[in-house]
């Protein structure tokens, strides 16, 4: 008897134990399901963005390299430091790039106020009511006047992008067409941003003259899914003679623009040569840049 029922037991024990490490097994495997899920969000979002960036680079690359001995150097510097952050805000607030950057150039003198410097305040934001921040006094409209102090730049992108999303007048702005630079511009005087008449003209002037726009279309163009960004419908693209061989090898840091605009050939022509569906490329590949037979 007393056998018997030290048998029941242990096979008690081995029952349960069976059961309860299938169901720590089901809870695992359910539980990593639910991580990979969202580290796979998480990464598709950052692959946009990455995305968004790198052709950023791309286009500011081929635009300074060609204008810079004509454009401002100050604002090109200006364009070149904060041109993702303006980026980021497009796509977390809906703001126009373009409209971003070309306040902040304006507002900041290009990054070289004397209240962007002391207090890396680029849009000239007072402190109004209920600002329990950093202060500085400067003399604007009156003299000794509060404004907000920021230990970073990032501080007052932020603060820029929440002035025109939770104040009520700039509401209508965000139901114009996503990039409507011009609308932006002559919204913001209307609303009451800005009292000089002439600030819708001088920011249109500075989108235009940097192609600033052209960061609001690479956002819109890659938060639609589309894979393949044009810089050249941006700028002319500039002439090079044809190289000669028929194949590169792909080296570090190479990118099909950069492969396309040495043997003078567009991306387009260089994915389609090579059967490409994607702008992603790496080391040692091979790339024709001429039809072979």
């Amino acid at each position: 008897m007393r056998k018997r029922r030290v048998l029941k037991l242990i096979l008690g024990i081995m029952v349960f134990s069976l059961v309860s490490c299938g169901t720590t097994k089901r809870y695992s495997k359910q539980t990593s399901s639910v991580k990979s899920t969202k580290e796979e969000r998480l990464s598709k979002e950052e692959q946009l963005e990455r995305k968004i960036y790198s052709y950023s680079d791309e286009y500011f690359e081929k635009f300074s390299q060609k204008n810079r001995e004509s454009l401002n150097k100050y604002t090109l510097a200006y364009i070149e430091q904060y041109k993702d952050i303006a980026i980021e805000k497009m796509l977390e607030y809906q703001i126009p790039a373009s409209i971003t950057l070309a306040q902040g150039i304006l507002e900041s003198g290009n990054g070289r106020s004397e209240l962007t410097r002391k207090a890396n305040n680029h849009f000239g934001i007072k402190c109004h009511k209920g600002w329990r921040g950093k202060k500085v006094y400067h003399d604007d409209d009156r003299r000794h006047e509060c404004f907000r102090k920021y230990d970073n730049p990032v501080g007052s992108f932020n603060d820029h992008s929440l002035f025109l999303t939770t104040r009520s007048r700039y509401a209508f702005l965000f139901d114009l067409k996503e990039g409507n630079y011009k609308g932006w511009a002559k919204g913001l005087k209307k609303a009451g941003y800005a009292t000089d008449r002439k600030y819708p003209s001088k920011l249109i002037k500075l989108i235009e003259d940097y192609n600033l726009y052209a960061y609001d279309h690479i956002v819109i163009k890659n938060k639609k899914g589309n894979r393949y960004f044009d810089v050249d419908k941006e700028l002319p693209s500039v002439a090079s003679s044809k190289a000669s061989k028929k194949y590169v090898i792909v080296k570090k840091g190479d990118t099909l623009y950069a492969i396309a605009k040495n043997n003078n050939i567009t991306v387009q022509e260089l994915k389609q040569l090579n059967n490409l569906k994607s702008n992603e490329i790496h080391i040692n590949q091979k790339l024709y840049i001429k039809k072979v037979r």
